[in-house]
């Protein structure tokens, strides 16, 4: 730093000016850099979450009921097929393997993104469907609960609540729904022919009342 002349004043005031430039560059790639790698933490972050989330909603989405998960493939189910009722056996089959393919994507999903715990659990449990036994994912779910509760900051479960046992998720299967689309749109079936029935009847009787006045005349 010289301000011994006006030249040496000069060139020191450039000189800060530029040191001080770079500085506050460096600093500010810095900070993006920081910024940046914070976000992408943060979404890895929320995605976990969400995915982890939606497998708990998976397998410990139901206390009543059945709560194992039933290894059946669909082989298995067509085998079976001619021992079945006409009409609980099918639609049970057919739900029990809805769940059953839930559930093993759910397993997926944890074995991908959950913790030791989650990856030992959720192992243990597709090497039993892949034996053919049936599962509780009770020990899976409270595990994920724990996690995800404090994931968000979330203190854990009073200890004076009292949670039952969870089991998977029930879904309507597809031949209740399609039993009840068809019931529906026979009952509308129904109700047009009562209607047209109606309409036919109101226009032949007047026509009987003609011919048998001409008959009278």
């Amino acid at each position: 730093m010289d301000f011994s002349s006006w030249q040496g004043a000069m060139s020191t005031i450039v000189g800060l000016a530029v040191f001080t430039l770079l500085g506050v560059g460096v600093r500010m790639l810095m900070m993006q850099t920081i910024q940046q790698r914070r976000e992408r933490m943060n979404r890895q972050i929320n995605e976990r979450l969400k995915t982890l989330i939606a497998a708990y909603r998976t397998l410990g989405g139901s206390f009543t009921g059945q709560l194992t998960v039933d290894p059946t493939h669909l082989r298995d189910l067509r085998q079976g097929a001619d021992t079945a009722g006409p009409l609980d056996g099918p639609v049970s089959s057919e739900r029990s393997r809805r769940i059953r393919d839930a559930v093993e994507a759910a397993l997926a999903d944890i074995l991908l993104l959950g913790t030791e715990e989650h990856c030992r659990l959720a192992g243990q449990a597709a090497a039993d469907l892949a034996a053919g036994r049936p599962i509780h994912t009770a020990d899976l779910v409270i595990s994920l609960r724990s996690f995800i509760r404090a994931a968000l900051d979330l203190g854990p479960v009073p200890g004076d609540v009292i949670v039952p046992l969870q089991g998977p998720t029930r879904g309507q299967g597809a031949g209740a729904r399609g039993r009840g689309e068809a019931e529906r749109a026979g009952n509308k079936g129904a109700d047009g022919h009562r209607q047209g029935g109606g309409g036919m009847g109101m226009e032949i009787a007047p026509g009987m009342a003609r011919n048998e006045g001409d008959r009278v005349v």
